[in-house]
């Protein structure tokens, strides 16, 4: 039975916790938090209310002779963390997507676990949800022949959704703790990810942006344009765009974070669509009208993966499932250290685009640059503070309205009799 310890008993904990729940080769021992309160409250909603509650991680490390850690933390302390938990002896270390604050926090983490002979995954969860992973079933059986061109919209509405900490979002809106804005750099990762993995790159070639910081919140709305390498001189170019679209006043019910993704993907011989993620399950997955992937080719458009769960709950438990069998049998976790180095290069172009108002490329990005400042993240300049009162005040005026022509508005919990389904 493996010893499993967390870091961290913020939001995300309820859903990284459900592949640990769900497994028979696993045992939570442990959890850390500097908040007892809160870590209190999320075991009893676990169902784990007699484990250990530890204030320090370095405690819980020392004394609980863990064989996996899952770091759930902001992201300046994901290097630090990662080093103190190699260096005792950790065989398996999960972190939360993204990586790392800095590139150079990245790749310090990827050399400790190296020597160390520690296996390090960064925990994108997007990789591992039933539809995508159909989706890339059919891709890569060449369902519209070569792929050209990658585009996801991905949709932040009002809600309701599930309860958010007012912490984890006041310290996501901090570049130095955070790496990057709260969308493109924090929730960004998962479509980063997608727009290399459904196209089968580990990389891309340039980036151009433009972000708009309105709520003085919200790095968005925003677009992101980039190339994908060429490998051959007689095939066309490939593009790809992250358009992240601003719906606050968007009744979408939830019961997770209160965004949405559709993709759109052209190929040779045709077109795929695939509808939602994120927000998986709720109404909309129940339509006829958004089945989980729509493809044209040939005159003929068909539906497939009507038959897989929606859920998003389900690619946490999917990824979890996979790191433990890694850490069981060996193998490499997805993502590994230099993956997830790669996808932090990838969201970091765009903020560097945007601020520099140019065209960055891959070979930029590099650690040296980042201490020399030339491909450095910078806190945005000139956010005016006082729209973001009016940005709230009019959220909240649109669901009184809501409210009142009949539409539900309930607060969405983790509830872990989900897991009995």
């Amino acid at each position: 039975m493996l010893r499993v310890g967390i870091i961290g008993c913020g939001d995300i904990a309820n859903l990284n916790v459900m592949g640990y729940l769900h497994s028979q080769d696993t045992e939570i021992v442990a959890v850390s938090d500097t908040d007892i309160k809160k870590a209190r409250d999320k075991l009893e909603q676990w169902g784990l209310r007699t484990i250990k509650i530890y204030p320090n991680y370095r405690e819980m490390v020392n004394r609980e002779d863990l064989d996996i850690v899952e770091i759930l933390t902001p992201h300046h302390l994901h290097g630090p963390m990662t080093e103190y938990c190699a260096k005792a002896g950790v065989r398996g270390i999960s972190v939360q997507k993204p990586m790392a604050h800095t590139l150079t926090d990245c790749e310090k983490m990827i050399r400790v676990c190296e020597d160390e002979k520690v296996k390090l995954k960064v925990y994108e969860n997007f990789r591992f949800y039933p539809v995508y992973l159909r989706a890339k079933e059919l891709l890569n059986n060449g369902i519209i022949g070569d792929l050209t061109n990658f585009r996801i919209n991905s949709i932040n509405a009002g809600g309701p959704s599930m309860p958010r900490d007012l912490k984890s979002i006041g310290w996501r809106r901090k570049f130095d703790i955070c790496g990057g804005g709260p969308w493109v750099y924090d929730d960004g990762i998962h479509k980063f990810s997608m727009a290399l993995w459904l196209m089968g790159q580990d990389r891309v070639e340039k980036v151009y942006s433009w972000i708009d910081y309105f709520s003085a919140v919200w790095d968005g709305p925003s677009y992101i344009l980039w190339q994908y390498p060429s490998r051959y001189v007689d095939k066309a170019p490939r593009f790809g765009i992250f358009e992240i679209t601003i719906a606050p006043n968007l009744y979408y019910p939830t019961n997770y974070y209160v965004c949405d993704e559709y993709i759109e993907i052209s190929g040779t011989k045709g077109l795929m669509w695939i509808n939602q993620c994120t927000c998986g399950g709720n109404f909309i997955s129940k339509s006829p009208q958004f089945p989980p992937i729509i493809v044209y080719t040939n005159g003929e458009v068909n539906t497939y993966g009507n038959d897989l769960p929606r859920d998003w709950r389900y690619s946490f438990i999917n990824s979890t499932e996979h790191f433990i069998e890694v850490i069981k049998s060996g193998g490499e976790p997805l993502y590994n250290g230099e993956q997830g180095k790669n996808l932090s290069i990838f969201a970091k172009m765009a903020h560097i685009s945007d601020q520099q108002k140019r065209d960055v490329f891959w070979e930029e990005m590099t650690s040296e640059n980042e201490l020399n400042r030339s491909c450095l993240v910078e806190e945005p300049k000139e956010i005016n503070g006082a729209v973001l009162h009016k940005y709230f005040s009019r959220i909240r005026k649109d669901f009184k309205k809501g409210i009142q022509a009949g539409l539900i508005h309930k607060e969405l919990k983790y509830d872990k009799d989900l897991l009995l389904e």
